[in-house]
């Protein structure tokens, strides 16, 4: 199956989900490699009931951006492994979705706060550049030094924004959210490289199983500090 189509099935998943999103998470089965989010969660209220049109709207839409966030990172991944001519358009596409989050922040935090999540996303993306550069090459000292940057780098993301809303959004809770995403991606493209096509698969699919969580986690911590915002029918 082609990178996209990954990702695409994934995505399907939206619909049937909608209705059990909300801020109840009670029945959620979370992966193995997830089990800090159980924390997250608890932090935030909770209800059975059925989401408002408008909640329902800001899952989409974060799911939507998150999923493009890894469908992105991962077709840069394979463009760069393969030695694609399409990896300048892909990483393209790909900083143009940091943008696109920072701009979905913006309604609730401020233009400020969404150009600063975008700059943090971003060099999140090119250090990634970095890392895989490093990896490919071989070169140890060079890798070590890439990573150590990513993780400064997730952990700035994270306290960025738990600072913006600590009461859901725990900082420990961020920062090990942040940290999953980067072993993760990471577990996913050293699978690539070297060929391990299994492994691969194996590895986006723990990527996207990862981010779906993150991107709920988000949402629920937006309605519960905006639930004005979010009042109405279902």
């Amino acid at each position: 199956m082609k990178p996209v189509g990954l990702f695409a099935a994934v995505a399907a998943l939206l619909a049937a989900s909608v209705a059990a999103l909300a801020l109840s998470r009670s029945g959620d089965a979370a992966p193995a490699t997830t089990s800090h989010l159980d924390h997250t969660h608890m932090t935030m209220q909770t209800t059975a009931k059925a989401p408002s049109a408008a909640q329902t709207v800001l899952a989409l839409e974060m799911r939507r951006l998150w999923f493009e966030h890894v469908e992105w990172t991962r077709l840069a991944i394979v463009d760069f492994a393969a030695g694609s001519p399409a990896l300048n358009a892909s990483l393209a596409r790909l900083l143009q979705n940091q943008t696109d989050i920072g701009n979905a922040i913006a309604p609730y935090y401020g233009k400020a706060a969404g150009r600063k999540l975008t700059a943090l996303l971003r060099e999140h993306i090119l250090i990634a550049v970095d890392v895989l550069k490093a990896a490919k090459a071989g070169n140890t000292a060079a890798l070590t030094r890439a990573q150590t940057r990513w993780n400064a780098n997730a952990d700035r993301i994270a306290a960025f924004l738990s600072g913006a809303n600590p009461k859901n959004w725990p900082p420990a809770a961020l920062k090990s959210m942040m940290r999953e995403h980067l072993g993760l991606t990471t577990k996913e493209a050293v699978a690539r490289l070297q060929g391990r096509w299994k492994a691969d698969v194996t590895a986006a699919d723990e990527v996207a199983r990862a981010m779906t969580h993150m991107a709920d986690a988000l949402t629920a911590g937006i309605v519960a500090q905006f639930p004005r915002r979010f009042a109405g029918s279902s």
